[in-house]
């Protein structure tokens, strides 16, 4: 297949685009804007290697552009969206670019496969999303037929993009997929993110800001995983239906966080209790059971998984000392400094 995907240089969206070059002979294009999480280097496997660099093209543009987007999506087979501002705290302190991208950019993406869709062609349209739709659960799990809760403005702007997808699937007839993930971690995260934060963090023996009691309970999905769920729904998902790829077990940040210190020989005296986000979600958790029913399950276990991430963060310090250039400093104080400075033992 010819693939547009959207976001291809961001944490999830370079896994999809490493591996399905690897394992596939489609052919790629990425579409992404390079924002602070869009890091070009998470794609220097691929430019290195002359069988994958030949199938691959990157653009730099914006998917809420319609003159950038409409030509990629006249000639691709299918289209990976998975560009996204995704950080929670971020979408609190700032949240029209979650707007512009999980809503706007989808639209755009949506028009231009609609239009080739009316002039008698089919373009499948993949959104990936996140478990975060569906809201916190005290109980139970969800399915892809319940109702979206969102509590965050990042979930929100998810979930309308979500609507937007089904609602032209039903309206125009076009083949459409929706995935929804847990909680992601693996190599390449951006370090704004809980695992990457604290890993580095912890090598610098610098403190560890922890959410309230750091019992929010997420599911853990490794990120190779992740990607070749998304490239399994593509292949074999049925038009229309959205699917939750769940990982492989839930946990407590503070089970997460001691795994981590555990591994790098680091005291638990460097976390700090600081105080939480507004409208910080408890707990996630989803029934898998349909992507199970065709045949996919991940097989990348928590301990396996959260080893393999320490020890790329630890042997890739020049990439994530990167990632904490130009805004970080002010962002980290804005959004930690405070906190911080009132934070007590955890």
């Amino acid at each position: 297949m010819r693939l547009l995907v959207t976001g291809g240089a961001g944490f999830i969206g370079s896994a999809f685009v490493r591996r399905r070059l690897e394992s596939t002979a489609d052919s790629i294009v990425v579409l992404d804007r390079l924002t602070y999480a869009g890091n070009r280097a998470n794609l220097a496997d691929v430019e290195a290697d002359p069988d994958r660099a030949r199938r691959y093209r990157f653009i730099h543009g914006d998917i809420a552009d319609p003159a950038t987007v409409r030509p990629l999506v006249a000639s691709a087979d299918a289209i990976v969206n998975f560009a996204a501002e995704s950080h929670v705290d971020r979408s609190i302190l700032d949240s029209e670019a979650f707007l512009r991208t999980g809503v706007i950019g989808v639209h755009v993406l949506l028009e231009a496969v609609r239009e080739v869709t009316a002039a008698g062609r089919k373009v499948r349209h993949l959104q990936v999303s996140t478990d975060e739709v569906y809201g916190s659960l005290e109980e139970g799990m969800s399915s892809e037929d319940d109702p979206l809760a969102p509590r965050s403005p990042y979930a929100a702007a998810k979930a309308a993009g979500d609507l937007l997808v089904r609602a032209y699937h039903v309206t125009y007839d076009m083949d459409t997929l929706i995935t929804r993930g847990s909680n992601t971690y693996g190599p390449h995260q951006h370090v704004e993110k809980l695992i990457p934060l604290f890993v580095t963090n912890a090598i610098d023996d610098q403190p560890l800001p922890l959410y309230g009691d750091g019992l929010q309970c997420r599911d853990w999905l490794y990120v190779d995983d992740h990607a070749d769920a998304i490239g399994f729904v593509l292949d074999h998902g049925r038009s229309g239906q959205a699917y939750n790829v769940a990982g492989t077990g839930a946990r407590p940040n503070r089970e997460i966080v001691a795994a981590l210190l555990g591994a790098l020989g680091k005291p638990w005296s460097l976390v700090r209790a600081v105080a939480d986000r507004p409208g910080h979600d408890r707990r996630y958790a989803m029934d898998g059971s349909r992507l199970a029913g065709l045949g996919w399950r991940p097989s990348v276990g928590l301990e396996d998984g959260l080893a393999a991430t320490v020890g790329w963060y630890q042997s890739h310090e020049a990439w994530w000392r990167a990632a904490k250039n130009g805004d970080w400093d002010a962002y980290y104080e804005r959004q930690y400094g405070e906190r911080l400075a009132g934070s007590t033992s955890a």
